[in-house]
């Protein structure tokens, strides 16, 4: 990278934090009752328990930006690493059995063992993931052929109907405790607790530590396993850093929010459109842009049909459906 793209790229490294900045102040400021600018500074510079609108934002609305920040923020890093290693432009923790793994999971976790709200749901999340990754590689590794992208995504949808089927059969079996997870399962801000946010967070930080760290690897394994064996690079131990970090950040975000479609596939194609194929600028773009997209998609959620709101995760999969086309047109 020469010296002026160095400074292109911080350029809009800074630009980025700072749109995010202004859709965390915008998805404040917006809700049942607008709240201006100035009043939400003051609650976090001069906050006033006595004040209504002080309080409203302290104890409502920053903790939905931050769980936005945070869901966004792991599920495109995840998705940007997941696309890296394998070298698949449509693979996605989702389509490879880390969700339904997560998810299903945590419905067993909550439903039957009463563990909202604890450690042990990230954990839960995080143990699912693990699973649904590790039985999609040893479907995909038995076929004949190998795990190949193509082979690797037919095991994942094989896994993820099976895991849907579990999920299904879970909340039928007890309807009364499930009756809360119908917005859940469409992925919702909405739902999360600071409880949980606190607990997930380490599992971020971990899932994101350890995708800075290996960025520059990634970047060499994309080019192909040969090509990074001769940069020095050992496919087998990048992969499996790789696959623990997209565990770890799939685990916190489902815990947080449920299961959320098409922004870990969306947001790293949308990265490298204007970035390019350094993943050590990639991972953290990821990280800003996704936080800063799912901010603005929670925002939407709230005020589209307002005073109503909508599921959280089916504006992800309106909106990311809209860009993916229009990546799809901007790539032919």
């Amino acid at each position: 990278m020469t010296r002026g793209q160095g400074i292109l790229t911080g350029a809009a490294f800074w630009l980025s934090l700072g749109g995010v900045l202004l859709a965390f102040l915008w998805h404040i400021s917006i809700g049942a009752k607008a709240i201006p600018i100035g009043t939400v500074w003051d609650a976090f510079t001069a906050f006033r328990d006595d004040e209504f609108d002080h309080m409203v934002v302290r104890n409502f609305r920053l903790p939905r930006a931050l769980f936005s920040i945070t869901v966004g923020a792991s599920l495109a890093v995840a998705g940007a690493l997941m696309q890296g290693v394998t070298r698949n432009p449509l693979a996605d923790p989702s389509i490879l059995g880390l969700t339904s793994g997560a998810t299903c999971a945590v419905i067993i976790g909550i439903g039957w063992f009463g563990l909202a709200g604890t450690a042990y749901v990230p954990f839960f999340a995080a143990i699912g993931a693990l699973a649904g990754a590790a039985l999609v590689w040893g479907i995909a590794s038995i076929i004949p052929g190998g795990s190949t992208p193509l082979t690797l995504i037919l095991a994942g949808v094989a896994v993820t109907a099976f895991l849907g089927t579990i999920q299904s059969a879970a909340i039928l079996l007890n309807q009364e405790v499930f009756s809360g997870f119908r917005v859940w399962l469409t992925g919702s801000m909405a739902m999360g607790d600071m409880d949980t946010y606190l607990w997930a967070l380490p599992w971020f930080g971990a899932g994101l530590i350890a995708a800075l760290l290996i960025a520059r690897q990634v970047t060499a394994l994309a080019m192909g396993e040969e090509a990074a064996t001769g940069l020095g690079v050992n496919p087998a131990r990048i992969k499996i850093i790789a696959l623990l970090s997209v565990t770890a950040l799939s685990a916190a975000a489902v815990a947080i929010a449920g299961p959320l479609g098409l922004v870990r596939l969306v947001i790293p194609h949308v990265v490298r459109l204007f970035i390019g194929w350094d993943y050590r600028l990639i991972v953290p773009f990821c990280a800003v842009v996704g936080g800063g997209y799912m901010l603005v998609v929670d925002t939407v959620a709230r005020i589209v049909l307002a005073p109503a709101e909508i599921s959280t995760g089916l504006i992800t999969v309106v909106l990311g459906a809209l860009v993916f086309i229009w990546l799809v047109r901007a790539r032919l």
